[in-house]
């Protein structure tokens, strides 16, 4: 077992960075297996060695983020954890503070893992890139995020953000309504994205307006896009000639994100994947970036940690007694 002792300058920052009721403290306390006790601007580490250094590195970093004056919440707790057990020479600070954009609910959006930063600059440095991996890890998020920044510093004239509108081989002709009503339900999550970046009001007014549009991959067809900021979202459910149709699109000044999760493809059996297909031709090619995301990425309420920490302790529970059954 190792103690260690921490003293933090201001008594106000300190109390901010372990949290109401001493939170944030017990989230570390609870990630790391160590025993943390406070008092004043003082806090005690006891545990394993190599925890208990990991603790101080994570302390040490949120208390240099609220001396920036960054609000701190216990996700953000969450999340700088799982970026130091990543990389522990890792900045919290640098990440958390690269703004993207404030939201329409005045919420800084920013990095929350070390691959959330590499595809905000891949997307920075590069005219086409592919964000690939499992959902929650703010892919299309951040993308939206970017694109809607972009457009109010007036680096595009427009926000392109589309999507196949064919899911586990169902066909638009078999649901009720116009085309609009039949195609809307696929599109909604693309619109929810939107709202939270900017108020109802002003979001209603640039789609009306056709700054920002929001469409089915279809809609793309024959069109040249120039000066768009272009998203197309669950490209692991376009045809190989889809993504090749929406890839040809691209005109002068524009910028392209691909957004998808390879493992969960509603394509008829026998189909290929554009999404498949794109990674394989074209991550050699200069100027086209891939970025693949992980479990490790994704975003969860903290709640939802412990959900998941307690099925899988029952998970667990359930094998050793079919295991000592079995014996």
């Amino acid at each position: 077992m190792s103690t260690d002792h921490l003293d933090f300058s201001d008594n106000t920052l300190a109390q901010t960075l372990f949290g109401e009721h001493g939170q944030h403290l017990q989230i570390i306390g609870r990630t790391l297996g160590v025993k943390l006790s406070a008092r004043g601007n003082q806090v005690t580490v006891t545990g394993s060695a190599d925890e208990v250094h990991l603790a101080r590195r994570t302390l040490t970093e949120l208390y240099d983020l609220v001396q920036a004056g960054y609000g701190l919440h216990p996700q953000d707790v969450q999340y700088a954890l799982k970026i130091l057990q990543e990389k522990e020479s890792a900045s919290v600070k640098e990440l958390f503070l690269d703004t993207v954009y404030i939201s329409a609910m005045k919420r800084r959006i920013s990095p929350k893992s070390l691959n959330q930063k590499r595809y905000i600059e891949a997307m920075r440095s590069h005219d086409l890139v592919f964000g690939i991996g499992p959902a929650g890890t703010g892919k299309t998020y951040l993308a939206m995020a970017m694109a809607v920044a972009a457009l109010m510093n007036h680096e595009f004239i427009r926000i392109v953000l589309a999507r196949p509108a064919v899911e586990a081989g169902e066909k638009l002709g078999f649901l009720p309504g116009d085309l609009y009503e039949k195609v809307n339900p696929y599109l909604r999550p693309l619109y929810d994205a939107l709202h939270d970046m900017m108020d109802f009001d002003k979001a209603s007014r640039l789609v009306q307006r056709g700054v920002v549009e929001v469409a089915p991959l279809a809609f793309m067809r024959g069109r040249t896009l120039n000066d768009s900021f272009v998203i197309l979202d669950e490209a692991q459910n376009t045809t190989s000639e889809q993504m090749l149709m929406f890839l040809t699109r691209l005109g002068f000044g524009a910028k392209a994100v691909i957004t998808g999760d390879v493992t969960q493809i509603d394509l008829p059996a026998g189909v290929t994947s554009g999404l498949v297909e794109a990674r394989q031709l074209l991550s050699g090619v200069e100027g086209i970036a891939f970025v693949y995301f992980t479990e490790r990425d994704v975003v969860r309420h903290p709640l939802v940690q412990d959900i998941i920490r307690a099925y899988e302790g029952r998970r667990t529970r359930l094998d050793v007694i079919n295991r000592e059954h079995h014996d």
